[in-house]
């Protein structure tokens, strides 16, 4: 059962269909996928009829390249890099595609740097060194929440709570550290830009940390601070920005809609059992993808009234994915047309089509 408060008109509806979506083939990877927040990446080659998806398993990102018609198999294995090391076992937090108007890139976090490849995963075309400190501290040293933002940048979160903005050329590898935003106490979690498309938009990067603070910002040749919104000493694992909206999700297992400027609070739903770790927008047609600990994956869909300024949540759809702590999950289309799934332990990646 869904359990709903909201506010300013913030409304809930149940219209489950459980035949919405039905189990495709699943595809095989090479190793299980670790228990991360967001962990799977998916990125769609329409004029080659492809689908790249991304895996981490420890210090390795499994990459699989899958042709629409399902005939087509290629995998690839990305080692997670440190300098003057043969062999890195420096973890991996998270592999994330970024696409830019320009160029796709594939942007991998570990616990000593950024790796940045071109999107097939051929070619490394940027390396950043996380700052360690020479003596072992009690706070762990990572990358994690990756997002491209607007035209030209790409934001990546750290361990501090800083937020490093890479400034990425149409093409080439002279990728270079623009800003470093410093208004996160606690690790970032998760970020995510504007998906919607619109230019009207003034909000367009949303920043989250590990006690579920957001960070709302304006893009530019300086990142602007727009609002913050204050945490509840609960983790926000995951976050998206949709048509001004931002979209939470947290350890609690709910999801929480505010408006991104203002930090109204929309909608309050209790969604899981446990612990969220992925959602997921489909931008153009405002379906929701929410994943959790307790082995569910529930669609959900939202509508915006701007006349009344508010935002409808409802509940389209559950599969259970049996005995499986949900650890990625991810539309295939910006329409939510198909779903993929991965699951801690989990050799496959579950996929789920519209009936």
């Amino acid at each position: 059962s869904v359990a709903i408060c909201s506010e300013n008109g913030g409304l809930v509806a149940s219209k489950e269909d459980c035949s919405m979506y039905h189990k495709e083939k699943s595809i095989q990877i090479k190793n299980s996928a670790s228990a991360l927040y967001n962990n799977l990446g998916v990125l769609r080659i329409a004029p080659r009829r492809l689908t790249y998806f991304t895996v981490v398993h420890a210090n390795v990102v499994n990459m699989i390249s899958a042709s629409w018609d399902g005939l087509n198999y290629s995998h690839r294995q990305l080692q997670s890099k440190e300098p003057n090391v043969a062999t890195s076992t420096s973890l991996i937090m998270q592999a994330a595609f970024c696409a830019l108007p320009s160029r796709d890139l594939l942007v991998v976090t570990s616990q000593k740097g950024i790796q940045m490849y071109e999107s097939d995963g051929s070619i490394m075309v940027y390396w950043h060194a996380l700052d360690t400190p020479e003596t072992p501290t009690e706070q762990a040293v990572f990358a994690r929440g990756i997002s491209a933002v607007w035209e030209n940048y790409i934001c990546v979160g750290v361990s501090s709570g800083a937020i490093l903005v890479f400034d990425v050329p149409s093409k080439g590898s002279n990728i270079t550290l623009s800003e470093v935003l410093e208004e996160h106490k606690e690790s970032i979690t998760d970020m995510a830009s504007e998906c919607s498309g619109s230019q009207e938009c003034i909000a367009n990067l949303v920043t989250a940390d590990d006690e579920g603070n957001l960070c709302v910002w304006k893009s530019g040749e300086e990142f602007q601070l727009l609002n913050k919104i204050p945490g509840f000493d609960m983790s926000c694992s995951s976050v998206k920005l949709w048509k001004g909206t931002v979209v939470a999700g947290y350890g609690t297992g709910q999801i929480r809609l505010y408006e991104a400027v203002t930090g109204i609070l929309h909608a309050e739903v209790n969604a899981h059992a446990r612990w969220i770790y992925s959602l997921d927008i489909a931008p153009f047609s405002g379906l929701l993808l929410s994943a959790a600990e307790d082995s569910l994956v529930r669609v959900w869909h939202l509508t915006m009234t701007p006349e009344t300024n508010s935002v409808e949540v409802a509940h389209l759809h559950n599969e259970c994915v049996t005995d499986t702590q949900i650890c990625g999950a991810k539309f295939c289309d910006g329409d939510g047309y198909a779903f993929a799934v991965t699951g801690y332990d989990l050799s496959e990646i579950i996929r789920y089509v519209q009936s």
